[in-house]
């Protein structure tokens, strides 16, 4: 079965975005992410800042990219749920970590972190209902 097609026949909130929609936010949302993301590895490879700092950002980036593989290939919820709070809990350890070198950085990942609480209630409702 196609995954539109699984993903339509899961159990989901009434206020669940439809899929173009979500597909719209991430398109806004990935460029913020690659050059906020960017420069801190570029930081972090000039030795202008630790890569301990740059570390929830790779975390993220993984957790991220991971994310449509379990979903919507291994069509795996509980997987997705926990990779979802991983996403959700590294981009506050960003925003932390990145704070006193870089605020820009930090208040660049607030639409990213609104996004992604939303999602992973989402994440978590369609797992729970499912």
């Amino acid at each position: 079965m196609p995954w539109i097609e699984w993903y339509n026949s899961l159990a989901k909130p009434s206020w669940t975005p439809a899929p173009a929609t979500i597909g719209m936010i991430w398109q806004i949302l990935y460029p913020v992410i690659l050059i906020s993301f960017g420069f801190v590895f570029v930081q972090a490879f000039r030795a202008k800042i630790s890569w301990i700092i740059a570390l929830p950002f790779a975390i993220n980036l993984v957790a991220n990219l991971i994310f449509t593989p379990i979903q919507f290939g291994l069509r795996n919820l509980p997987l997705a749920a926990v990779d979802i709070l991983i996403v959700w809990a590294t981009i506050i350890w960003c925003m932390i970590a990145i704070w006193q070198h870089n605020k820009w950085v930090s208040l660049a990942q607030v639409p990213y972190f609104i996004w992604v609480s939303l999602a992973t209630v989402l994440q978590m409702s369609i797992t729970w209902m499912n």
